[in-house]
């Protein structure tokens, strides 16, 4: 037996192996709550689902231009093989359609190690091959990052570092949260953790008196045991309300007129657009009682008051609009940039939102420069490959799709993350080839031309280090690589060999060199903000280096209000009237904040088709599709299905009882799904979480049903506006009825045929 240390997206642990294999995960010993989930690493560590040798689509070989994507049979290759294939296919696509062509897909999940970060490394490689079409903004708030540089000027608010914990624990009175304080979605951050602080630190805050009120569409989006008060409101609605809420303020005199005046623009047009925005005007879309409403304005203006609105708010149709309105229903608290009080975004969505921590940039592996100037909203893949050359609308730019000719997918799983699998099935069939990367056969690979099988995080060395978190932590490589896996770095320097440039793509290092590069680098950065940190060898040996909590909380736009900074906004105020955006001329996205309804939600005419709302939320049991093949996630199903959550008066009236399979469908698929009832979902509303393997009974045929209960084959593909392109998942309506019949087999775990 032997132990080693390691770092994940889900926490920090020693892995013990046995025999070559992993088999015990142990939380790391300085983390105070570490995440359950790690006990499903070594399952799939060790699945079948391991890709164990380079893989080429039979239908590719025969030139059938994708047809085959997604059920064809794979022929195994040599590493020296499958590299010519790729470094051919990158040099001819350059050659011939120029490197925009080339579309670098990738989500920056795949691991917590910053030097094998699948991302950077596969960038790098083609920036240094001649560049590529790259994704902007992420998934979890694309609409956030598109509209707060108009509002705040900058996006902290949303990405961090936001108000600590420490100044809420010490001077919040009353804590509001739209979308609730989810911290089951706390389990994890990206590029890995080491302290679990949040569920802690809410702990303190209750002990210490304060009040928490939740509004979301389920109760238990409140962390269990905080007795806070649950106001359900219709998905999707969130804006009216917080308008309403800002309309009570104004109306009332209760709002900080003096705050809006000296840090505000644009107050007099938000205040005309409230006109007739009453909590009664608010009770018909969001069901919130008027009375409750009123009086909920008054206690926040009461109280030291901060507002949290989750990430998840944005994934829907006006994402933008709760996040203005946000701010603007802070901003006439006028308790902005004060202890304990205005708002943040994001809070309880990953661990590290809000954890105190230095500033300091971790070791971080060098990309370069793109020489291509050409990217795409991130959620626009699907328009992207069946719109080649096609325009639309994204922040003030009239903007056109290049034509792709390759995808090269390293770290990510569009078939987990894109909405629509149906249209992105039909999508990927358009490139004329498809390259991935992956430890395992997920929909992606199987809809892949290459395939080519890396190591994961146990299979090398690496340095963890999240942005949020206070710890760096040494990632030991505790097996062999699994099959003939591969490290990316590996794999990209001989692609690079074969294209003339590995020397530069390398700089002649190798792995532990370049650890020890990265993290002298980081540890530079470091002793400019006055710390002195142990050199390369006590960090490695230790197993982690730990950063001290700073001496001040930081309060999110402190220098702001005390005047020893502007924003940058055209006015160097928070803008509640942005000239900018209203002159852009988007009718789905004016230049205030305004309740837009979305094209799907329980008010629009098509509910009486689809008379409930799905959310498909983060799961508790892993993280987005990963370790979906693991204990913890396997556990939770339901006969083999992925749970949905419905309300008890709902499944009556279906004739649904507790564990019964159920078919979830609307106009744009159909799935398989187990029924859990829960009186913490308000009724009209179905709750279903991301991250279960897609697994259609008809491989590659758009529409055919979901066996395992994949929400994304229900979810619209379609920008949250033409300001950010955003994801709209949240904007879904559904039906759900018993299903009758013989169950089908789950096979998304289940590799690929494959033949000589």
């Amino acid at each position: 037996m032997a132990v080693f240390h390691h770092g994940s997206h889900w926490g920090a642990f020693r892995a013990v192996t046995t025999g070559g294999r992993v088999t015990v995960a142990q939380p790391f010993a300085k983390d105070p709550e570490p995440s359950s989930i790690l006990a499903s690493i070594p399952d799939a560590v060790h699945h079948r689902s391991r890709i164990k040798e380079p893989a080429v689509r039979r239908g590719w070989l025969d030139g059938d231009n994708g047809a085959g994507r997604g059920r064809d049979t794979f022929v195994p290759l040599d590493w020296d093989r499958a590299v010519d294939l790729v470094a051919g296919e990158v040099a001819r696509v350059g050659r011939d359609f120029g490197y925009a062509s080339i579309f670098g897909g990738s989500y920056g999940w795949a691991s917590a190690g910053r030097f094998h970060h699948a991302k950077s490394q596969l960038h790098r490689f083609l920036n240094m091959a001649g560049g590529f079409t790259s994704q902007l903004h992420n998934y979890s708030y694309a609409a956030g990052l598109a509209v707060l540089p108009h509002i705040l000027g900058s996006v902290e608010a949303v990405a961090g570092p936001v108000t600590d914990w420490p100044s809420i624990v010490e001077h919040t009175e009353l804590m509001v949260s739209f979308g609730g304080l989810p911290v089951k979605n706390a389990q994890v951050d990206s590029g890995g953790n080491g302290e679990h602080a949040a569920a802690g630190f809410i702990r303190e805050a209750k002990a210490r008196g304060i009040r928490f009120v939740g509004v979301s569409p389920f109760g238990d989006d409140l962390p269990p045991g905080l007795n806070g008060e649950w106001i359900p409101i219709r998905p999707g609605t969130d804006t009216a309300m917080m308008l309403a809420l800002s309309q009570v303020l104004l109306s009332e005199g209760l709002a900080d007129r003096a705050f809006l005046k000296r840090f505000c623009t644009g107050v007099e047009a938000f205040e005309a657009s409230l006109e007739g925005r009453t909590p009664e005007w608010a009770e018909s879309i969001t069901g919130v009682p008027v009375d409750r409403i009123r009086a909920l304005a008054r206690e926040m203006a009461a109280a030291r008051t901060m507002i949290s609105t989750a990430w998840a708010l944005q994934r829907g149709d006006h994402g933008e609009q709760p996040f203005w309105a946000t701010v603007a229903l802070a901003a006439c608290l006028g308790q902005i940039g004060l202890p304990g009080g205005g708002f943040g975004f994001g809070y309880g969505c990953v661990s590290g939102m809000g954890a105190p921590r230095h500033g300091i940039t971790g070791p971080t592996f060098p990309i370069g420069s793109n020489p291509v100037d050409e990217f795409i909203p991130v959620s626009r893949v699907a328009d992207m490959l069946l719109d080649p050359s096609g325009t639309y609308d994204f922040d003030g730019e009239r903007r056109r799709y290049p034509d792709t000719r390759l995808v090269y997918w390293a770290g990510g799983n569009p078939f987990h993350h894109h909405q629509d699998i149906n249209r992105l099935v039909r999508a990927f069939r358009r490139p004329e080839t498809v390259v991935v990367h992956d430890p395992w056969w997920t929909a992606t690979a199987r809809h892949a031309d290459i395939v080519l099988p890396v190591t994961t995080t146990l299979e090398r060395n690496d340095i963890a280090a999240g942005r949020r978190d206070r710890f760096w932590l040494a990632m030991h490589r505790a097996i062999a690589p699994v099959g003939r896996a591969r490290n990316d770095h590996d794999v990209f320097a001989d692609i690079a060999d074969r294209l003339g440039f590995c020397k530069r793509f390398t700089e002649g290092l190798g792995e532990m060199e370049w650890l020890r590069r990265l993290y002298d680098e980081a540890c530079g950065l470091a002793g400019e903000h006055g710390l002195n940190l142990p050199d390369f060898d006590a960090f490695w040996t230790g197993g982690h280096v730990e950063l001290p909590r700073p001496a001040h909380p930081h309060i999110l736009f402190e220098g702001f209000r005390k005047g020893e900074v502007q924003l940058a906004t055209p006015s160097g105020k928070i803008e509640l009237f942005s000239a900018r955006v209203a002159g852009f001329g988007y009718e789905d996205c004016p230049g205030y904040p305004t309740w837009l309804p979305p094209k799907e939600w329980l008010g629009a005419p098509a509910a009486r088709e689809w008379p409930l709302h799905l959310i498909s939320n983060q799961p508790s049991t892993r993280l987005h599709a990963q370790l979906d093949q693991g204990r913890l996630s396997q556990a939770s199903k339901v006969r083999d299905r992925e749970p949905i959550r419905l309300n008890p008066a709902d499944a009556a009236v279906r004739g649904i009882a507790a564990g019964d399979v159920v078919r979830v469908f609307n106009a744009r698929g159909a799935l398989l799904a187990g029924a859990v009832l829960s009186e913490a979902v308000m009724p009209g509303v179905a709750v279903l979480a991301t991250g279960a393997w897609y697994d259609p009974a008809e491989p590659a045929s758009p529409g055919s049903l979901d066996k395992h209960g994949n929400p994304n084959v229900l979810t619209a593909d379609r920008g949250t506006s033409k300001l950010g392109q955003g994801p709209s998942a949240m904007s879904a309506l559904v039906e759900v009825e018993r299903f009758e019949g013989e169950l089908p087999p789950i096979t998304a775990f289940d590799p690929p045929v494959t033949a000589a």
